[in-house]
């Protein structure tokens, strides 16, 4: 997801130090979540071989389907980035993801 290894005596608040035997070898300094939503976007896109809002219904709820799996719309605006990339209003994202929750 973009993470990136530091050495630990340069470790920030947010991010992960990992210890081997009582010993800081690393920190991991993960992106930002709204980081991480562009890129799982980008990485769709190049799965499907095309622009997300090219996609018929179907296959732009499976991707929010995904999305919702991976944590995508607990990211502060993430319906609204989701939106854009599919080209579709975030009235059309809640109703994919309630859909989901009644089925």
């Amino acid at each position: 997801m973009g993470g990136q290894m530091v050495p630990p005596d340069l470790a920030g608040p947010d991010d992960v130090v990992l210890s081997w035997q009582g010993v800081d070898v690393v920190a991991v300094r993960l992106p930002q979540l709204a980081d991480s939503l562009d890129h799982i976007l980008a990485a769709m896109e190049r799965k499907q071989g095309r622009p997300l809002a090219d996609l018929d219904r179907k296959a732009k709820q499976e991707v929010v389907r995904v999305l919702e799996a991976r944590g995508a719309f607990s990211v502060r605006h993430g319906v609204e980035t989701v939106a854009g990339a599919l080209g579709v209003s975030r009235f059309t994202v809640y109703n994919y993801l309630n859909r989901e929750k009644n089925t």
